[in-house]
């Protein structure tokens, strides 16, 4: 896992091993929150640099390999779990597939529990709650598993303080044969989410209205993964590419929610 200090650009190590850490959100108390292909777990790094064991298990199964994790303001931690990293080598560490479904979770801020909040999926994937946390939005990167599967993001209605989620529905799709991986709101609620594996032309990040209009397009030069607003002002989208990581300003603000 690298860190970028943005004052003078700087970027070095910050933790090896990190297990193959995937998606990464910060919590209200800026605590890191991790997802790890390798450990099959959720951890959270606290502040004195120790780490927690958040999520490893769901009904005494070992989980997928979490991918993406989103945090909401009463603590309460929201996650997938597809297979991408148990079944190879490259992502993770070749595993048996333990749970019968690629869920996406939800843990209880208070008590730890762990329940499903949605078991429909093909393979969860980037998950992103809206401003004001009545909306959560889930992307599906089912097409990784074959054509006719979903590359879209869907989105529910949700209750943060409960483990429900109601009335989902595809938000945007248009993605295939390509897909989209990780996703940030900014604070107009437009969400920012990141294209490629499929036509190099369009490579890079789309941004949609909260209605689900595509309301423009930024071009890298290679598959983009995930992006996330930073910055004094968080007025600057960083752009994860294959091999590289971009930067540019927008005329925007990120969503102080992660």
């Amino acid at each position: 896992m690298m860190r970028l200090l943005e004052d003078d650009n700087h970027l070095s190590v910050f933790r090896y091993p990190s297990l193959n850490s995937n998606g990464n959100t910060i919590d209200p108390q800026g605590r890191l929150v991790t997802c790890e292909h390798t450990g099959r777990r959720v951890t959270r790094t606290e502040l004195d640099g120790t780490v927690t064991v958040v999520a490893d298990r769901y009904n005494g199964k070992k989980l997928n390999s979490p991918n993406d994790v989103v945090v909401a303001s009463n603590g309460s931690i929201w996650f997938t779990d597809p297979t991408y990293g148990v079944r190879g080598w490259y992502e993770s560490l070749h595993g048996d597939i333990e749970q019968d479904k690629h869920n996406v979770f939800r843990v209880d801020g208070k008590t730890g529990n762990l329940t499903v909040v949605a078991d429909d999926f093909v393979q969860p994937n980037g998950i992103l709650f809206s401003p004001d946390e009545k909306r959560l939005y889930v992307i599906d990167t089912g097409i990784s598993e074959g054509p006719g599967n979903p590359s879209h993001i869907r989105v529910f209605d949700v209750d943060i303080d409960s483990d429900k989620v109601s009335n989902g529905k595809v938000f945007a799709e248009g993605f295939a044969p390509g897909l989209t991986d990780g996703m940030r709101c900014d604070v107009e609620g437009n969400v920012w989410c990141s294209m490629g594996w499929g036509d190099p032309k369009e490579d890079g990040v789309r941004c949609y209205s909260p209605q689900g209009e595509l309301l423009g397009k930024i071009h890298i030069p290679e598959t983009c993964a995930n992006v996330v607003f930073g910055g004094v002002q968080r007025n600057r989208l960083y752009i994860c590419g294959g091999t590289s990581l971009y930067a540019c300003y927008v005329d925007t603000q990120g969503a102080l929610k992660p």
